[in-house]
C-alpha cells in the first residue's frame, strides 16, 4: 500500500494534522536558516529539510515496519509529549521576549519543541488504525537530526569549545614532544622555535564533532539494517571526529614548524578534508557492516484495515498543533516594535550638566552606534574630571531612555554592566554587597545595583538602576537562563510606560563624591524620572 493511497484513505480530520505537521519543518527551516548561514558549525543544516523527507519516506521500506495497536500507555505518552512541546514552546517565547528571536537559546528551545511535536505526530500516525508512518529507527532519526541542526545554548557551547580547545592543544603538544620537536603550551597557544600556533574556536573540533555525529546517525538509518552495526556506527562517530581533528591540528602545527603559512588555503583545505574523510570512513564502515540476510529482515506489519477512527490521539495532536501556532503568533505580536509614541522624550543631556565649577566635562558623541542594539536613539553620556584631595576623580554618568512601547522590560534588562563590560576588557571584582543604598545630602536614593570592575591598574565602582514607569524594578542576572525566564514571566510583555537606565561609574568611593554639588544637581534632575 503506497503512502499516497494511505493518506487518501485517511479522514479529513487527519488531513488537518498532516497539513499542520507539514508546515512545521518549513517554518522551522526558515527560522534556523540564518543560523545555518552564519554559523559554520551548522552548515550541514542546509541539507536537513531534504534528508528529513528522505528518511520519512525510507522509514516505510528500510527496516522494521511497525504500527502500534491502540493502548492507554501510548495515548498517555502522546499527550505528555504534546504538553511538553507546548511548555518548551512557551519557554522559548518568553526567552524571545527577553533576548530576541535570533538568540541561540531561543533557537534551541524552538527546535526542541518542534521535535516533540514531530514525535507526537509519529506516535499518532504509527497507530495501527492509521498506518501512515511506522515507528522505527529511521523515522526516529529523521526527528532527532533536527536537534543536531540547532545551535547549542551559549553556555554549553562555550564550555564544550573550551574543553575541546585545551584537549586538542594538550594532545598536539604531547605528539610534538614524541616527535622530538621543542614546544611549550600557554593556554590554547603552542609556542614553537620560530612561530606560535593557536588552537582557535574554529579548530576546537566542535564543527567536525557535530557534523560527524549527524552523519553517523544518518548512515545508521539509511545504510544499516541491524541493531549492533547501527550502534557501532553511532558510537564511532564522535571519537572518529575528535581523532581526525587532532590529526588535522597536528599536521597544521608541523607545517607551521616547517615555516609554511597555514592560514587561508591550508587551514580551509584540511578542514574540509577532515569532514570528507570522516564521512567517507563512516559511510564505508556502514556499508561493510550491512550484511544483508533474509533472517535479519524484521517481519513487516501491515496497518489495521479497520475504520480509521480519529480518537484521543489525533484530537490531542490537532489541539496541540493549533495551540503552538497560536503561541508563536502571540509571542511574535508581543515582540514586534511598537509604533512611535506621541510622548515627547526626555532630553537626557539636559539632565547631565554641561558645565560644573572645577570639573572638566567631556560629552560622548559615538553612542549612536548602540542605537540598533538598544532599540532607542535617546542616549547620553558625560564624563567629569577634576583633582580631588590629591587624586584625579573620573566620574561618568550614562543614561538611556525608552519611550512607551519602544522595548520590553526584559529586553532592557539584558543591557547591564554584568553583560556588557566583560566583553570590553573589564573584569568583575567581588564586592561586599551587590545592592547598596546610596546617600546624598537631604535624601536616600533608591537601592542601586553595586559592582566593581578592573582593567590593568584601573578600577571603576559602578552603580546602576533600571526605572520603569518612574519606579525602580528588580535586577535580573543576564547570564542565568532561569532568572531570565522568571523575569520575562513577570515583566516580559510590559512596555506600556517609559523606561530609564542610569549608570554611575567612579574611580573613587561614593563617600568621596556624595557631597559634591555636581552629584546633587544630577540627582535632582533625575528625580522626576524615578531617581
Amino acid at each position: 500500500m503506497t503512502l499516497l493511497r494511505d493518506i487518501r484513505r485517511s479522514s479529513k480530520f487527519l488531513h488537518l494534522n498532516l497539513v499542520l505537521l507539514a508546515a512545521l519543518p518549513v517554518a522551522l527551516s526558515m527560522f534556523l536558516w540564518p543560523h545555518w548561514n552564519e554559523n559554520p558549525d551548522l552548515s550541514h543544516g542546509f541539507f536537513m529539510p531534504l534528508l528529513f523527507l528522505l528518511l520519512l519516506h525510507g522509514s516505510r521500506s528500510h527496516g522494521t515496519i511497525r504500527f502500534l495497536p491502540p493502548h492507554p500507555i501510548k495515548t498517555a505518552l502522546t499527550l505528555l509529549t504534546i504538553a511538553a512541546g507546548l511548555f518548551i514552546m512557551g519557554a522559548a517565547g518568553l526567552y524571545a521576549v527577553t533576548v530576541g528571536w535570533s538568540h541561540t537559546l531561543v533557537a534551541f528551545f524552538l527546535t526542541s519543541s518542534a521535535c516533540l511535536f514531530f514525535f507526537a505526530g509519529l506516535l499518532a500516525f504509527s497507530d495501527s488504525r492509521v498506518g501512515l508512518l511506522p515507528l522505527n529507527w529511521t523515522s526516529l532519526v529523521a526527528i532527532g537530526l533536527w536537534l543536531l541542526c540547532a545551535p547549542l545554548p551559549p553556555g554549553t557551547y562555550s564550555r564544550l569549545t573550551l574543553l575541546l580547545q585545551l584537549s586538542v592543544t594538550d594532545h598536539v603538544l604531547s605528539a610534538l614532544h614524541l616527535l622530538g620537536i621543542a614546544a611549550s603550551q600557554h593556554g590554547n597557544v603552542i609556542e614553537l622555535a620560530k612561530t606560535t600556533v593557536g588552537v582557535e574556536e574554529a579548530c576546537s573540533g566542535v564543527r567536525s564533532l557535530i557534523s560527524c555525529v549527524f552523519a553517523g546517525f544518518f548512515f545508521s538509518a539509511t545504510l544499516v539494517r541491524r541493531f549492533w552495526p547501527r550502534l557501532i556506527i553511532v558510537g564511532l562517530a564522535a571519537p572518529l571526529a575528535l581523532i581526525m581533528n587532532f590529526a588535522r591540528s597536528l599536521i597544521l602545527t608541523l607545517l607551521a614548524n616547517a615555516g609554511i603559512d597555514i592560514s587561508g588555503t591550508w587551514h580551509d583545505v584540511t578542514g574540509f578534508a577532515v569532514l570528507g574523510i570522516t564521512a567517507a570512513i563512516l559511510g564505508g564502515l556502514a556499508l561493510l557492516l550491512d550484511q544483508k540476510n533474509d533472517n535479519d529482515e524484521s517481519a513487516q506489519a501491515t496497518p489495521d484495515e479497520k475504520a480509521r477512527s480519529v480518537g484521543v490521539l489525533h484530537t490531542g495532536l490537532t489541539v496541540g498543533l493549533l495551540l503552538v501556532a497560536s503561541l508563536n503568533i502571540f509571542f511574535y505580536a508581543k515582540t514586534r516594535p511598537a509604533p512611535p509614541s506621541d510622548r515627547i522624550p526626555s532630553n537626557l543631556l539636559r539632565i547631565l550638566p554641561a558645565q560644573s565649577e572645577g570639573w572638566q566635562v567631556d560629552t560622548s558623541t559615538d553612542l549612536y552606534q548602540f542605537s540598533g542594539i538598544l532599540q532607542t536613539e535617546n542616549l547620553a553620556q558625560r564624563t567629569y574630571r577634576r583633582v580631588l584631595n590629591g587624586e584625579v576623580a573620573i566620574f561618568t554618568v550614562y543614561l538611556t531612555y525608552w519611550q512607551p512601547g519602544q522595548s520590553s522590560v526584559s529586553q532592557v534588562s539584558m543591557h547591564t554592566p554584568d553583560a556588557c563590560w566583560p566583553g570590553s576588557g573589564w573584569y568583575p571584582v567581588e564586592v561586599p554587597s551587590r545592592r547598596e543604598a546610596l546617600v546624598i545630602p537631604a535624601r536616600v536614593v533608591p537601592l542601586a545595583e553595586s559592582r566593581k570592575f578592573t582593567t590593568g591598574r584601573f578600577f571603576q565602582n559602578v552603580w546602576f538602576w533600571h526605572i520603569y514607569d518612574r519606579k525602580p524594578i528588580d535586577y535580573v542576572e543576564p547570564r542565568s537562563a532561569l532568572q531570565l525566564l522568571r523575569h520575562a514571566w513577570h515583566y516580559g510583555f510590559t512596555n506600556e510606560s517609559d523606561q530609564l537606565f542610569a549608570r554611575f561609574s567612579i574611580n573613587l568611593n561614593w563617600d568621596q563624591l556624595k557631597d559634591e554639588p555636581l552629584m546633587q544637581e544630577i540627582f535632582r534632575n533625575l528625580k522626576p524620572l524615578g531617581l
